[in-house]
């Protein structure tokens, strides 16, 4: 049996940091993982998909080149080996500087295999015993593939192999509307391929508000994506050329499908059973505020413990643990403020409350919106789609939530979420001065047009 004093399962956004971190104070410490380092964000998720993203908009700008007095002859066309290349190399130098990293770092012992526990202090993998007085579990999640009728017939993708694809789909149907689910939709729209997005719930982006949901459908449509919301009947079967998929009120015939319809944590095979610590019915490691298990010594930090499915909430889980452990901190994840964007173009940047949340909440509320049409910067780009709207209590004068749809909406966002996070009231936002010409220029302008609802 070899003996470390920490262990960390999972080479995600969390685990690494925090291991490096504890080797820096000295410890010894194993890293395991079963595939790549980096985790999700690194391999399957952020930076493979955003420089996908990336790749469409620069489709989608040379398409409408003319608008703005560039004329490029002929048909824009896509070279989809170059595009899922690109993405691979943004991936590998990631990847390849974690593992350089970690090469060069004495005391960290990096193991790739799958770990099992068999005590609350001992896991195995590869045959060989490992302990430890403390295990930090950074596990990630994994999608989610529905029961539907016929799914197992045909091929189908999800947001980890759709990543790999190096030809165009004649026409994607993506099962779900989220956020996962719309970037690869307008992405593979804008690299030339038909699209259906067939989504369960009355609305996309069923988080949002739905002046915001339906902002988000409108930006869809007007680039030729067909959406079916309120589906409560899918069905799969192989076609002559690809894959019929039936519902309650289409049929739509296929090249490709895609399942983006949520994920699940992995821990169904981590060997819980042997440590006594408790999941939810999904799956999810239940953790206190300074994200302990109810085992003793064992921590649960990133996806795997459903308090936010983001790189940044994760990487946050690495600081409050590091910062409690190491650091004699006292730092609460009840603390942290959630902020997120949906990558689609215009992107959104999101904060805190929503409006329906904050009306629920029993609050007096204000609330102000703006169209980006009204935004000297978005007008320049002629980028026009979407809103800013902003939610504040109108007794401590604090700001509740923000969302903002529109050019550079997910950069924006975070002068409010700085200003949420301080404390900082919106009439002493109002008197900030900021840079013109941005978006965010009209923060201030947004705060004074709050109004009682």
């Amino acid at each position: 049996m070899k003996s470390f004093d920490a262990i960390v399962i999972g080479g995600g956004q969390a685990g690494p940091f925090l291991a490096a971190r504890m080797v820096e104070k000295g410890m010894k410490v194993a890293l395991i993982e079963r595939k790549f380092l980096g985790g999700t964000c690194v391999n399957a998720g952020c930076m493979p998909t955003k420089t996908l993203v990336a790749s469409a908009r620069a489709a989608h700008v040379a398409r409408n080149g003319a608008v703005y007095g560039v004329n490029i002859p002929g048909e824009i066309a896509i070279d989809m080996k170059v595009v899922r290349a690109r993405a691979e190399t943004v991936t590998m130098n990631a990847r390849n500087g974690l593992i350089g990293w970690f090469a060069g770092m004495d005391g960290m012992t990096v193991i790739y295999g799958h770990a099992r526990f068999e005590d609350p202090k001992t896991v195995s993998v590869n045959g060989e015993t490992l302990t430890a007085p403390r295990i930090f579990l950074n596990v990630g999640a994994r999608p989610v593939i529905p029961d539907l009728p016929g799914i197992n017939d045909i091929d189908y993708l999800t947001s980890t192999s759709i990543i790999h694809l190096d030809t165009l789909p004649r026409h994607l149907a993506v099962i779900g509307g989220s956020y996962i689910g719309l970037e690869f939709a307008q992405m593979y729209r804008r690299f030339g391929a038909e699209v259906s997005v067939i989504e369960h719930g009355p609305k996309l982006a069923s988080r949002e508000d739905e002046d915001i949901s339906d902002a988000i459908a409108d930006v869809l449509r007007s680039e030729g994506i067909d959406i079916h919301t309120g589906v409560s009947d899918i069905a799969f079967a192989r076609s002559s050329d690809g894959i019929t998929v039936a519902t309650d009120s289409a049929r739509i015939d296929a090249s490709h499908v895609l399942i983006a319809t949520g994920r699940k944590p992995n821990t169904d095979d981590l060997g819980l059973d042997a440590t006594g610590v408790i999941t939810d019915k999904h799956g999810y490691i239940t953790v206190d505020d300074s994200l302990a298990t109810n085992v003793e010594g064992i921590w649960a930090l990133g996806d795997c413990n459903g308090h936010g499915a983001f790189t940044h909430t994760s990487y946050n889980d690495f600081e409050i643990v590091a910062a409690n452990l190491l650091d004699g901190g006292d730092r609460k994840v009840s603390s942290r403020i959630l902020a997120y964007a949906l990558y689609i173009d215009p992107p959104l940047g999101r904060v805190g409350m929503t409006e329906k949340q904050a009306r629920a909440s029993g609050r007096k509320i204000m609330i102000s919106t703006r169209p980006m049409s009204r935004v000297g910067r978005a007008n320049e780009r002629g980028e026009t789609k979407g809103f800013m709207k902003v939610i504040a209590d109108a007794e401590t004068k604090k700001i509740l939530g923000a969302a903002i749809l529109g050019i550079e909406g997910d950069e924006v966002i975070h002068g409010i979420i700085d200003a949420m996070n301080a404390g900082t009231t919106y009439p002493a936002l109002q008197w900030s001065v900021p840079i013109h010409p941005t978006v965010s220029e009209l923060i201030p302008t947004l705060l004074g047009d709050l109004k009682p609802v």
